[in-house]
């Protein structure tokens, strides 16, 4: 329980009290309680940033879990066809992006895919006639670069859990379907997906809140040191990240740690509900 305490609560608890202050850099050691201004100036201040981080990370999370979901579900499915040829091949080709470390991953993309003079996907704009795109540079073409960074090196994981919950489906329940006069859509919308739910449930979630907190592609791609493209894309983790250490306000860093924190809890008791709700 000490080790608990340690590990897991003193950091919370010092991280709420810290967001009750006005430490900066300025007030590294003689800061002070200041109330809840830091939470006011998050949550009521619009042009503080954070409800524009906050709309861009639901943005993101939505369509990058809607993305992740549709597209596994497809490239499952292709993968348990009858009599499909070299399947475990491809299956190990789907583990090479999930498997590889993400730092690597993501400045591989950056340089070898997105570079307005020598990535890939500019050179094979130039060779059909178009003109050069500096994908990263502005926000909307850096929103959609990140998101297929992000869905190149999570769908490896998906497609392979949502493969197994194929597998485990009663293969009896199809037969039972053709004998009724099922076609495709009536035996995946009635069979497949349901029994799907269940199964896939734990990854869904845990897929969601490693897309809501990502931090790594981001800030990689758009906001590194050195390599700072233009974009002002922010999610609430690159916020807390930029206002912690670019500008030195912790106490406003760590009042945006906690809402983000007091978010995941609340998604975490509204996921586990439903759950319950379903088994019931």
């Amino acid at each position: 329980m000490i080790l608990i305490a340690m590990i897991v609560l003193f950091p919370i608890l010092y991280t709420g009290y810290i967001s009750f202050t006005n430490m900066n850099l300025y007030h590294w050691t003689d800061y002070s309680l200041i109330g809840a201004q830091n939470y006011t100036r998050a949550l009521l201040k619009v042009d503080s940033g954070f409800l524009a981080a906050l709309g861009t990370t639901i943005l993101w999370t939505a369509v990058n879990m809607a993305l992740d979901m549709a597209i596994a579900y497809v490239l499952a499915v292709a993968l348990n066809t009858k009599g499909l040829k070299a399947r475990r091949i491809y299956k190990t080709l789907l583990i090479f992006p999930w498997a590889m470390p993400a730092y690597v991953s993501i400045l591989v993309w950056r340089v070898g895919m997105y570079n307005t003079e020598f990535g890939l996907l500019n050179k094979l704009l130039v060779a059909f006639g178009f003109d050069k795109v500096d994908f990263l540079s502005r926000n909307v073409p850096a929103f959609i670069s990140c998101m297929v960074l992000n869905l190149w090196m999570s769908l490896p994981y998906m497609i392979l859990m949502m493969d197994g919950a194929l597998q485990s489906i009663d293969q009896s329940m199809y037969e039972s379907a053709v004998l009724d006069g099922a076609n495709l859509w009536q035996k995946n919308r009635y069979i497949t997906i349901p029994s799907l739910r269940k199964i896939m449930a734990p990854a869904v979630i845990m897929t969601t809140f490693i897309t809501f907190k990502q931090f790594d592609i981001i800030y990689l791609l758009t906001m590194q040191k050195g390599s700072v493209t233009g974009s002002t894309l922010q999610t609430i983790i690159t916020y807390a990240h930029q206002n912690a250490f670019v500008s030195n306000n912790y106490g406003l860093s760590a009042a945006v740690s906690m809402i983000i924190f007091i978010i995941i809890i609340l998604f975490s008791f509204w996921t586990n509900r439903i759950q319950k709700e379903e088994k019931v």
